[in-house]
């Protein structure tokens, strides 16, 4: 995903520096245009021209190389300023003849420029004209900061502006690019007055702004992408996850009920050979304890085997009931007198339901719901055990309170303690277990259409709540 995610970032870094060269090249473009309607502008000013001269001469240097020089002269008066003018405007007719009246008269009114220099770098002849007549434009029309600028505000640049002349000629325009991508700049030079080595330097600022929006579509559908292919592979992630943790819990399910049913499993073995040994046998005592512990293991086994057949159920309508009135209070009796009590516990099960309750549900389902709680209880709780059990009629319904004084149940493990094979931390440790009692205490309650909950904190017991319609 770190991989993709810079991927991307590349590519869309890639496609905003795009964006910026292209704002560049079109605000390059318009600032040539600009140049040349400045010019334009420039050659209509009010300074007259009394006589230019151009000339370009080819030889060979002492190498055998080209070389190539022209000379121009240009013989020019200021109009505005002799004619006593401030304002820059086109001088009117009446106005030129009176210029001509004053320069006809006083000769050493008119100025000469002269300029002789090797233009042999000129990319070609056509340029090297050119560049004698911008030496002209610019003796009868000076190139301002202040002219530019207007025709750049028309076109929204915003750029600083500076005159300056550099030590060798420059023939063609040249454009500096943008060095930081957060506040990209760009310089455009171009030459006004080539052979006097003159430039005007626009330094230009790009609207980030601007760019970012022009790539609007391309960020959407880069983000649209990004998010689904995110998306993708976090449920991928997830799957994969989900399928370790399933193996994982596959894994200890199978080694867990093999521990399970090892135990009946091996009380059957041992009652079986005390079976086979005649003096155990022929002793009355001896033999119905045999049995009873024969008893007991077949019950473990067949009350596992019922478990697991009836999680397996895709949902409780499945699960057969036979329906009949039971009676709570002797039905819980019978429960705690088959529980087993650990010799290294003190248990005390204390039934406060009241002899003559009677519940409408499954008796032996109900019976595995109210051994599966007490067994919880005495596993999960310390040296005394205290459990009590009370039922009562709330709002048409019989709610029975299994409550202990155990560990408790964490906060983390609440909400997960009803589903299958799952054992929270206090069942962690040594306890046996397939974590299938309370996802099975679940599964028999909601068959009966009932519910159950839990009120639990960490180290203050826990009481579960079970609601049975009527």
């Amino acid at each position: 995903m770190l991989v993709f995610l810079g991927m991307q970032v590349y590519w869309l870094y890639g496609r905003y520096e795009y964006s910026l060269r292209e704002y560049e090249r079109q605000a390059e473009a318009v600032i040539s245009d600009i140049m040349v309607e400045y010019n334009k502008e420039r050659s209509r000013k009010g300074v007259v021209k009394i006589h230019s001269s151009y000339n370009m001469s080819h030889n060979v240097d002492s190498a055998g190389n080209a070389t190539r020089k022209v000379t121009v002269s240009s013989s020019v008066i200021n109009g505005s300023q002799l004619l006593g003018i401030k304002e820059k405007r086109k001088l009117t007719d009446e106005e030129i003849d009176r210029l001509t009246e004053i320069v006809l008269d006083s000769i050493d009114r008119v100025e000469e420029k002269r300029l002789s220099i090797d233009a042999s770098t000129a990319p070609s002849d056509g340029i090297a004209w050119a560049a004698m007549k911008n030496f002209e434009l610019d003796i009868q029309s000076p190139f301002t900061v202040q002219g530019i600028d207007s025709l750049l505000k028309k076109e929204n640049i915003n750029a600083a502006i500076t005159l300056n002349t550099i030590d060798s000629l420059m023939w063609k325009a040249v454009t500096h690019t943008h060095k930081s991508p957060l506040h990209p700049r760009f310089q455009v030079v171009f030459p006004y007055s080539e052979l006097e080595r003159k430039v005007v330097i626009i330094d230009c600022r790009i609207p980030t702004a601007d760019v970012v929006r022009e790539m609007g579509c391309t960020l959407i559908l880069a983000s649209v992408l990004s998010l689904f292919l995110i998306f993708c592979l976090v449920w991928q992630i997830k799957t994969i996850a989900k399928l370790s943790r399933l193996d994982k819990m596959r894994n200890s399910f199978i080694t867990t009920m093999i521990h399970e049913l090892k135990r009946p499993i091996s009380t059957l073995k041992m009652c079986v050979s005390g079976l086979g040994n005649k003096r155990m046998v022929e002793n009355d005592e001896i033999r119905q304890e045999l049995l009873a512990a024969t008893r007991t293991a077949l019950d473990n086994l067949f009350a596992y085997f019922s478990k697991l057949r009836d999680i397996t159920f895709n949902n409780v309508e499945q699960i057969p009931l036979n329906i009949g009135s039971v009676n709570l209070h002797d039905l819980f009796d019978t429960v705690a007198a088959a529980t087993v009590h650990p010799s290294e516990k003190i248990v005390n099960i204390t039934n406060e339901i009241t002899p003559d309750t009677i519940v409408s549900a499954d008796r032996s389902h109900l019976y595995n719901i109210f051994n599966n709680l007490v067994e919880n209880a005495v596993k999960y709780s310390g040296p005394e055990v205290r459990i009590g059990v009370s039922a009562s009629v709330v709002n048409g319904n019989m709610e029975i309170r299994v409550s202990d004084n155990g560990f408790g149940i964490p906060p983390g493990d609440l909400k997960h303690i009803f589903r299958r094979f799952y054992r929270g931390k206090a069942s962690a440790g040594e306890q046996p277990g397939m974590g299938l009692g309370l996802a099975y205490v679940k599964l028999l309650v909601e068959a009966h259409g009932g519910r159950i909950s839990v009120e639990s904190s960490e180290g203050n017991g826990s009481c579960f709540i079970i609601t049975l319609p009527q």
